[in-house]
């Protein structure tokens, strides 16, 4: 059979998408490897509307249970599947997973991005343990308290700028001199007497008890190792997009990100879109991933029944 719509990707963009093409009664393949965002590790998410605090496992199992209530027989839900490729074919794309292979008459692409991680002794150790890979989840668990944020892009000091809310200090730790953040970005933050910036700092071990208690990081310039003192520490270093089964299919930044429409998620390929941390989007949250992937999800309605 040819599907309606297949969605790939089981967090808050896909499962919104879901839940809206179960409404709209669309034949639905939903695809995911697991439901496991990147928000999933953190010990508390207060900032998706209408649910004060909810912890990253909790609010994986939420969105489960609310597609699975609502899927009914319009959404075939595949989990611990992934998609390997997706081609072009007459009337719509071809899905090779690891599984099989399905047709559909268009793809919402959902499958967000992986954080890179952090490469310094004891980084796994205390992972969840004062290291975070997401400020917005996490930073206000750390008031008062002296951080230290890790990257020199534009989501470093952004998140920089977050924390020195409610932060003591906040330090940011860049391997080299020069910030790949916009030169106004960095500006803004710096004016806060609160914030300090250590350059050519090449991160080396993450020191703690039960929680993180030290950043060691080593002076490129003298070879020397200086430990800091910290309660936590934030990785912003980058991340990569899930956007390898279309790299042949769709226009991609160069860093791999699906460019879209910002209008209506449209990717270069009619019939496509994508919505979420795989898109070339300005700004990446949970709420901006739901709702990017239902302004996708009524494009694809109208698309479909303009057929």
């Amino acid at each position: 059979m040819k599907y309606d719509l297949t969605i790939v990707g089981g967090g808050p963009a896909g499962v919104s998408a879901g839940v809206y093409a179960a409404r709209k009664e669309l034949k639905t393949l939903f695809i995911t490897k697991d439901w496991n965002s990147q928000s999933t590790v953190s010990e508390g998410i207060e900032n998706w509307i209408g649910t004060i605090k909810i912890s990253g496992a909790d609010f994986a199992k939420n969105l489960e249970a609310h597609l699975r209530a609502y899927s009914r027989d319009f959404v075939d839900i595949h989990v611990g599947e992934g998609v390997e490729k997706i081609e072009k074919i007459p009337g719509g794309f071809k899905i090779i997973t690891n599984k099989g292979s399905y047709e559909s008459k268009t793809v919402l692409i959902a499958a967000g991005s992986f954080r890179k991680k952090l490469e310094a002794i004891g980084a796994d150790t205390f992972e969840h343990k004062g290291l975070t890979y997401c400020a917005s989840c996490d930073g206000p668990l750390f008031s008062g308290q002296d951080v230290i944020v890790v990257g020199g892009g534009n989501a470093a000091f952004e998140s920089a700028s977050q924390l020195l809310a409610y932060c003591k200090s906040v330090t940011l730790i860049n391997r080299t001199d020069n910030f790949r953040a916009d030169p106004v970005t960095v500006d803004a933050v710096s004016i806060n007497p609160h914030f300090k910036i250590i350059t050519n700092a090449i991160s080396k071990e993450i020191k703690g008890n039960k929680f993180v208690n030290a950043f060691v990081y080593t002076d490129n310039k003298t070879g020397k190792d200086i430990e800091l003192p910290v309660s936590g520490i934030f990785v912003e270093i980058g991340s990569n997009p899930t956007t390898y089964f279309v790299k042949d299919l769709v226009k991609l930044t160069q860093y791999n990100q699906i460019i879209v429409d910002p209008r209506n998620q449209r990717a270069s390929e009619n019939g496509i879109w994508a919505a979420g941390d795989c898109t070339d989007g300005l700004y990446h949250q949970n709420n901006i991933a739901a709702g990017d992937a239902l302004k996708a999800l009524e494009d694809i309605y109208l698309f479909l029944r303009a057929k």
